[in-house]
């Protein structure tokens, strides 16, 4: 089944279905804003973001969100328990340091956490590696080993595992590869994860 695309990512569709009218929603790495500005003006978000790059921060203020330069990991201690709605991870999890102590910050700050990352057990990547003897570069990897920013690479399975070890409660699952829902086998087909998930209770 065919996504249709929110800023021309699928992802960011799927994102954006997850989240009602009025929610407190946070964005963590939010590069640009342009997520958040849409939030904005379609569903009437209270929009707040956290980004490193500096030169992307004036970029997000230009558009009218609200964001806040600083390193994710250290800024999230900042924010009181479930002052958010949403807390969203997008395409960032694995380049994160400490990526359980994020997502349970996420946690914490926000009753429900979205996050999507690249998965790195899809097809062309396991093959890529056998065949070429070296690090992945594909089209969704296409950086060189000393120069990528992804310091931690986990697949659906490794999601999976931790959520069950870690008790927290999926509520949607789905899963992309280029711009179509992958309904099996997501650890094998799925070029991107995107998990809602809370704390159970």
């Amino acid at each position: 089944m065919k996504v249709r695309e929110v800023l021309g990512r699928s992802d960011y569709a799927l994102i954006s279905g997850l989240i009602p009218s009025g929610a407190r929603v946070l964005d963590l790495g939010c590069g640009d804003g342009a997520l958040l500005e849409w939030l904005k003006a379609n569903k009437q978000v209270e929009a707040r973001g956290v980004e490193l790059n500096r030169e992307l921060v004036q970029r997000a203020i230009a558009r009218g969100v609200t964001v806040y330069q600083g390193d994710l990991e250290s800024s999230l201690r900042d924010y009181p328990d479930q002052a958010f709605d949403y807390v969203i991870l997008s395409q960032t999890l694995q380049e994160t340091r400490q990526p359980l102590a994020v997502l349970n910050e996420m946690l914490r700050i926000g009753r429900n956490a979205i996050v999507a990352f690249p998965n790195f057990g899809h097809w062309r990547v396991r093959v890529n590696h056998l065949f070429s003897g070296r690090a992945p570069r594909t089209n969704l990897f296409p950086f060189e080993w000393y120069d990528s920013p992804n310091i931690h690479f986990l697949t659906v399975i490794d999601f999976e595992e931790l959520v069950k070890k870690q008790g927290w409660k999926v509520e949607r699952r789905m899963f992309l590869a280029r711009h179509r829902r992958v309904e099996t086998s997501p650890n094998w087909f799925a070029e991107v994860a995107v998990y809602l998930f809370r704390q159970p209770g």
